[in-house]
């Protein structure tokens, strides 16, 4: 699905931490951004994602690269910053709306409950325990996320839609979009995989 970054840029998001209100265009005014949309703040598979940012925030951040996390709605918000789950500024969305203009698609509970059985799933649902990131139930169930990756004043560099709750954009992925492919570190715990692949589907999506 192709977007349009005018649009994108128009959407508002407040501020978990001060509840400002800013227009998406606002973070990409004067550096590179890249904004991830979660799916819901207590999922542990958007849990585990925003930790493995974490392993290139870093590297973001020396490139003046702003690392943006939002969520479809508040509920949840307080458990995910008190974890302390993201290393970045956190906002949700003012409307659902946003999340529809981006192409993020809405599951049902049949379809949301069949994807954890998908192996990313699965593999993410392992990795997610072993690390302790557990979840609850409060929130959109049945939405789904993705990302954005801006460059200063407004030139789309990807636009990324998961598939399903365990499908997240790859660090290497990011930083390539960025030309900082050169910095990607294959060894850090974000990009290993889970020794085992069998686990069971009793994560909370």
């Amino acid at each position: 699905m192709s977007v349009d970054i005018n649009d994108i840029g128009s959407q508002k998001v407040k501020s978990i931490g001060t509840g400002e209100s800013v227009e998406l265009k606002a973070f990409w005014d004067d550096q590179n951004v890249a904004i991830i949309f979660f799916r819901r703040w207590g999922c542990m598979l958007c849990r585990l994602w925003a930790k493995e940012l974490g392993e290139i925030a870093p590297v973001l951040n020396k490139h003046n690269i702003k690392l943006i996390g939002v969520g479809v709605e508040e509920a949840g918000s307080k458990e995910f910053v008190n974890g302390k789950f993201f290393d970045g500024d956190l906002y949700y969305v003012e409307n659902i709306s946003t999340y529809q203009t981006l192409g993020f698609k809405r599951f049902n509970v049949v379809t949301i409950l069949t994807s954890l059985f998908w192996k990313q799933s699965r593999d993410a649902i392992f990795k997610g325990r072993g690390m302790g990131l557990g979840g609850d139930l409060k929130g959109d169930w049945v939405q789904t996320g993705g990302a954005v990756l801006v460059e200063k004043g407004g030139k789309l560099l990807r636009h990324f839609v998961q598939t399903g709750p365990g499908d997240h954009l790859s660090n290497k992925d990011i930083l390539q979009h960025f030309g900082l492919e050169n910095e990607y570190n294959p060894e850090t715990m974000a990009n290993k995989k889970p020794e085992e692949k069998e686990c069971t589907t009793e994560a909370k999506p």
